[in-house]
């Protein structure tokens, strides 16, 4: 195969997170991204490396026997959030079950129980948080307000039918991209690092119906007067929402790098936090704030993580990447403690909140790097459960974590590649994994949540 030329194959495999392997017969196989098994496709080879080729696909030529049921929302295919709307939830959830059991497979040496997928109880309007971006959908296009286009760093797709949210986010989407069209206000370039627009940042909690705002923008002042950010929030005000508008937020980033982050937040309505509940407990949430973007599919995973976990009475628990503190609190009830270690601050300080608002006094929460921080702890613990990021765990910290030595060890990862990487380590150091399941908290798209169950060697049948 030749850089630049165009082939076409048949999709034999796929492998996580979306990698598909394309035969060509006597021309060779390439890896191909967004495609799907017994695909008929056409790509161009974009990179070879050692006589391995990378394509980049062009078209769907013939649909798998798999892609059973016609896309709900009309912005796929275009938009880059979802991958898999052509098939049932049923074909969805044995793509993701059959990918994360062989990833399993081949990295676990001993016999184990792998319990299959556990669903999500909805599998549309389930994400209680969007990033929209603002841009334009082609070059010197209107302004467009909404997710990346498929394979694309620039363009932008105005996703307001978008079938993964709730009806609230489509009219919020609409009105606000409405309003900074009317008012001629220009989105912020990448790479000429010039504009107003940024981000629409939204939140609606599930249970609670709640709704959180936050417009992100650039402090260029020449845009402050012309934007009128008063009359939007009248406008927002004003919509025919199911969920209570609890707070409007102008948030001020001036980074080059595109990525959601604050320098400044002014509120321009409410508050700046809403209210979640998950499991009998309440949650605080802003809209920077870490918390699972599907609630009821939480509530699925932490209850399989309880039960991976086991007996706790009397028992002092480590929660590492705890995030704001969910998994803690839903185990201190029936703990004797919980200390949790997490690196971004504002995320601790949230778990804190949370814990005195739900009444616990047994919750520790210490901000800094798990590395370093569980150093400080004099305390040893009795159990240990780690919820690392995507990249998953720094092979220093897990041995630190591996030397405390505790019988039972659960890991909730997000990347079941990282977390087979990280499971040959704690193989090789006296753990042995005695079951593991997937759960499906992102419907529609190729992601997917795997919890592992660990234990000493020694203490396995006790």
């Amino acid at each position: 195969m030749k850089k630049g030329v165009e082939y076409t194959g048949i999709v034999t495999k796929l492998s996580f997170p979306n990698k598909g392997e394309v035969d060509c017969g006597e021309e060779g196989i390439a890896t191909v991204k967004g495609v799907l098994p017994g695909q008929r496709v056409q790509f161009v080879v974009s990179k070879k490396r050692s006589g391995k080729a990378m394509g980049r696909l062009r078209e769907v030529l013939e649909k798998s026997e798999i892609e059973d049921v016609e896309p709900k929302c009309p912005h796929f295919g275009d938009c880059g959030g979802c991958s898999y709307q052509t098939l049932s939830y049923e074909n969805q959830t044995k793509l993701k079950c059959e990918m994360v059991k062989n990833i399993l497979d081949q990295a676990i040496r001993t016999d184990y129980t792998f319990e299959g997928i556990v669903g999500s109880p909805v599998q549309w309007d389930y994400r209680n948080k969007m990033e929209f971006s603002f841009g334009d959908e082609f070059k010197d296009g209107p302004l467009a307000l909404g997710m990346h286009k498929k394979n694309s760093f620039h363009d932008i797709v105005t996703v307001d039918q978008c079938q993964i949210v709730h009806e609230d986010y489509r009219k919020i989407l609409r009105c606000v991209l409405d309003y900074c069209t009317e008012k001629e206000l220009p989105f912020y370039h990448k790479m000429r690092h010039d504009g107003y627009l940024r981000h629409l940042l939204v939140r609606r909690t599930t249970k609670t119906e709640q709704v959180l705002i936050g417009l992100v923008t650039t402090s260029d002042s020449n845009y402050e007067e012309q934007a009128k950010l008063t009359e939007l929030v009248e406008a927002l005000e004003n919509l025919d929402l199911k969920a209570k508008l609890c707070g409007v937020m102008h948030i001020i980033n001036d980074g080059i790098a595109d990525v959601v982050q604050s320098d400044e937040t002014r509120v321009l309505y409410g508050d700046e936090f809403i209210y979640e509940d998950l499991l009998d407990l309440k949650f605080k949430i802003s809209v920077f704030s870490f918390f699972q973007t599907n609630s009821l599919g939480a509530e699925v995973l932490y209850s399989k993580a309880r039960e991976y976990i086991g007996t706790t009475k009397d028992k002092l628990i480590f929660d590492l990447y705890s995030g704001t503190g969910t998994i803690a609190q839903i185990i201190a009830p029936v703990a004797k403690k919980v200390i949790g270690v997490e690196i971004v601050e504002e995320a601790v300080v949230a778990a804190r909140e949370n814990a005195a608002l739900n009444g616990l006094t047994n919750c520790e929460f210490h901000a800094g790097d798990v590395l370093k921080c569980i150093d400080e702890i004099k305390e040893q613990p009795d159990l240990i459960i780690v919820d690392p990021p995507r990249d998953g765990i720094n092979p220093k910290a897990l041995q630190k974590i591996i030397n405390f030595g505790v019988e039972r060890l659960v890991y909730i990862s997000c990347k079941p590649t990282s977390l087979a990487r990280d499971l040959e380590m704690l193989q090789e150091q006296g753990y042995r994994v005695e079951k593991a399941c997937a759960v499906d908290q992102f419907p529609c798209t190729n992601h997917v949540e795997t919890i592992c169950c660990l234990a000493k060697n020694e203490t396995l049948g006790d």
